[in-house]
């Protein structure tokens, strides 16, 4: 089994967090969010990841220090890394083919910015598998259509008519990646765009044309991290998760000086707190420095110091300074202060 994972795109939405971290490497639950979603998709499969393919942008953003970190969580699931390169942003279709050759036999396809919790076993009659998550509001995704047979019949994208509650969440498995393969490749040769960008859908409704069987795996949790309010979401959603599963959230070389969690937490290796009170549902990344503040439902990475706040539904960057009893202050592009 391969896993194809398209990564390049910088992301507008999570600014300024994403103007230096590719948004797939910003830690959700004191992990990558990339790397949190290959070892859920490795543990769902329940077999041997022979290979991981990360597609990313251009080296000036995706640099050596990505490449490495892709490198080892392929080789930590027992698998091969291999890195392509997307030279321009021309949809998901453009990216899957530029792991061209990487698509053969068995694979899933997914998206690096979304989380997931399932339990389920990929149907052996199906072609492939579309993975979705049953959602209220339909009109606001893509969902599948079904037949008699629970087969996936159509894909449908907003629909102001009910067509399903099965929403398309970007996670893909074929049976044989190839034959997606050859259509996409149809789709580039003539050309045929939507949106200004080639997309995986024209050659899933190719495959379909032709009677391949498209069944859907349901999703427990489906999980955004698309922007900073579903991101510190998927945060507290995820330490929750973790908490219930008995992991070890919080480091032993933690210093605390009159202070208090409040779990579940991810407090990362050497942070001081100091009269500080933080959680429920905060992660904080490797040393970090937090005094006389009030953390809650934040996300806080690395390298950073907090003084003199009472934060909550905060994300804050790498190498921070932020003092609540600030009187300078040197903000960068796309910062935000509420």
């Amino acid at each position: 089994m391969k896993i194809i994972v398209p990564m390049a795109g910088r992301g507008s939405r999570l600014r300024p967090h994403t103007l230096t971290v590719p948004k797939p490497l910003i830690p959700v639950a004191g992990q990558p969010i990339v790397h949190r979603l290959v070892k859920d998709i490795a543990k769902i499969l329940n077999q041997p990841i022979e290979e991981v393919a990360f597609v990313l942008g251009d080296h000036a953003f995706f640099g050596d220090d990505v490449v490495d970190s892709l490198t080892a969580l392929a080789t930590d699931l027992g698998a091969k890394a291999s890195i392509y390169r997307q030279d321009q942003p021309l949809g998901t279709g453009h990216a899957i083919m530029s792991a061209k050759a990487s698509l053969s036999g068995p694979a899933v396809i997914a998206y690096a910015d979304t989380l997931i919790r399932a339990d389920f076993n990929l149907d052996p009659e199906a072609d492939a598998v579309i993975w979705t998550k049953q959602v209220e509001n339909p009109q606001a995704f893509g969902v599948v259509k079904l037949n008699a047979n629970n087969e996936i019949i159509e894909l449908v994208e907003k629909p102001q008519e009910f067509v399903s509650d099965q929403a398309v969440i970007g996670i893909y498995y074929f049976k044989n990646v190839g034959v997606l393969k050859s259509k996409l490749q149809e789709v580039l040769d003539e050309n045929i765009m939507n949106g200004g960008e080639y997309q995986i859908n024209d050659g899933i409704k190719r495959m379909m044309a032709e009677g391949k069987v498209f069944k859907t795996g349901t999703v427990d949790e489906w999980m955004d991290c698309g922007n900073k309010p579903v991101t510190v979401q998927t945060n507290s959603k995820m330490l929750n998760f973790l908490k219930n599963d008995g992991e070890h959230l919080i480091s032993d070389s933690v210093t605390l000086h009159n202070s208090k969690i409040i779990e579940p937490c991810f407090i990362g290796e050497n942070v001081v707190l100091n009269n500080t009170t933080v959680g429920p549902n905060v992660s904080i990344g490797n040393n970090c420095v937090i005094e006389n503040s009030t953390v809650k439902n934040s996300l806080i990475q690395t390298h950073t110091t907090v003084k003199n706040a009472n934060l909550e539904d905060a994300m804050i960057g790498n190498h921070v300074s932020y003092d609540g009893n600030f009187k300078t202050i040197s903000i960068g592009d796309y910062s935000v202060l509420e």
